[in-house]
């Protein structure tokens, strides 16, 4: 490849990076003091607390991480393990299948605004599974779960919470699941908690939804690159050692053991990750969501004032709106589903970026006859 096909396609993906609105993803990251590394094969294979044979890794980096999210997630690296992934897709799948191999009769429960990847997930994993209806902001619907349980309270129970879902960004509440539990006594169960986008937003939200590992959950998912931002799509999968320890064995081949679900992992993204944490913490982790938060209220209320009837869940940073037309959503990359629309306020977005998007729906809004005018013409 040449010098201008590089600089071609560069220019392409840094145009489309500017103008989107619809996703989850930070981009007011820089990590090019890491290029060097770009001319290494980092590989972080097997388990990041066991040294391999082979050598090339920055699974010293990648426990650093680890051991901060468990901090931040209200517990320690005596109680859990945990490694670092290509994102809360590989992070749910490996929960999932700690959970199957705790329960291997279990019924998994998730409602329908759970991520795509989830049933996908299930069936690679042929776990039995039923799917529980949402409520209108796309929280789980826990009298249809309520009665989904009281079918089978004598199959141990596999549940699988949204912390944040991909369209409304809406919380599964804990308190209820463990309603549930209690009402038909059931002892086996599993708890995890897909937190792929709020995972790093909510401990600094107040108040605080329940979902960490002080609430009694098994299993965390949380992605890299949506709220701290990276180059290389990333995350984390945190889980009660207890459960890893169930299918840890070693490989003599690279020295070190087998608990993940990729022998080869991804060397590069915990330097990134490490590189945030140090830079920000805790402190400013909580001030980017204070920042992104003001982001999404001003959208919301901007919107509200041209008579689009935008709301949010939880004064998150997803604001949901009637969904715009094809080519608008074209324009500013939004993600839609059925009839609505959103915006997600991570950071990079601004307010300038904000109302040219609104300037363009007040335009496209204007230029729709109303039904008198209709009439008329």
């Amino acid at each position: 490849m040449n010098s201008a096909e590089i600089k071609e396609i560069y220019h392409r993906i840094k145009h489309f990076s500017d103008s989107f609105l619809g996703y989850p993803v930070s981009k007011d990251f820089s990590y090019q003091d890491f290029a060097p590394f770009l001319g290494i094969c980092i590989n972080n294979v097997g388990d990041p607390e066991t040294p391999s044979t082979f050598a090339i890794d920055t699974k010293d980096i990648e426990l650093k991480c680890i051991s901060f999210f468990a901090e931040m997630l209200s517990t320690n690296m005596q109680d859990v393990w945990g490694y670092l992934t290509n994102g809360g897709t590989e992070g749910n799948l490996y929960a999932l299948y700690l959970a199957r191999e705790s329960f291997p009769n279990a019924m998994v429960y998730y409602s329908e605004s759970t991520h795509y990847s989830v049933k996908k997930n299930l069936h690679l994993l042929n776990i039995p599974n039923i799917v529980i209806r949402s409520q209108e902001n796309g929280e789980m619907d826990y009298e249809d779960l309520e009665q989904s349980v009281a079918l089978r309270r004598d199959k141990p129970a596999i549940f699988f919470l949204n912390i944040g879902t991909t369209m409304t960004e809406a919380v599964d509440k804990l308190d209820e699941i463990k309603r549930i539990i209690k009402k038909f006594a059931i002892k086996d169960y599993f708890i995890h908690c897909d937190a792929a986008f709020l995972g790093t937003i909510a401990p600094y939200v107040n108040p605080k939804p329940k979902f960490d590992f002080a609430e009694g959950v098994d299993s965390i998912a949380i992605s890299g690159h949506k709220f701290i931002g990276s180059p290389i799509p990333c995350g984390a999968v945190l889980v009660k050692r207890r459960h890893r320890d169930r299918i840890a064995n070693m490989v003599s081949y690279v020295g070190t053991m087998d608990t993940t679900i990729t022998g080869s992992r991804n060397g590069l993204t915990p330097l990134f990750i490490w590189d945030f944490i140090q830079r920000h913490g805790h402190d400013g982790l909580k001030a980017r969501v204070v920042a992104a938060q003001k982001v999404a209220a001003y959208t919301e209320e901007e919107l509200n004032k041209i008579g689009v009837k935008a709301w949010r869940n939880n004064q998150g940073l997803t604001v949901i709106l009637p969904k715009p037309s094809i080519a608008l959503c074209k324009k500013h990359q939004l993600a839609s589903q059925e009839d609505i629309a959103h915006v997600i306020c991570v950071p990079g977005i601004t307010i300038a970026q904000i109302d040219g998007f609104i300037a363009d729906l007040k335009a496209e809004i204007n230029a729709i006859p109303t039904e008198a005018e209709a009439v008329l013409a």
